[in-house]
């Protein structure tokens, strides 16, 4: 897998996590503020589009992740 793969897979995680902890509908429903989390990462996501800083990636890189470029240009 790559870089950017790896970086999708989190921010879909993080996005269903922060959802699930802060739906009061949900069975494991913590708090309404855990909703920021997920404004946080979308607005991560939505930076790094402008930026192409992320910090995630470069992390990654730096543990050996092999990185093939964007995955939507193939």
């Amino acid at each position: 897998m790559t870089v950017e793969r790896y970086i999708r897979i989190m921010a879909g995680f993080f996005v269903m996590l922060s959802l699930a902890l802060g739906l009061p509908s949900s069975p494991i429903f913590v708090s309404e503020w855990a909703l920021a989390f997920t404004a946080f990462v979308g607005l991560n996501l939505f930076q790094s589009g402008f930026t192409n800083f992320c910090l995630p990636g470069i992390l990654l890189r730096k543990l050996g992740v092999p990185d093939n470029g964007p995955s939507c240009s193939r």
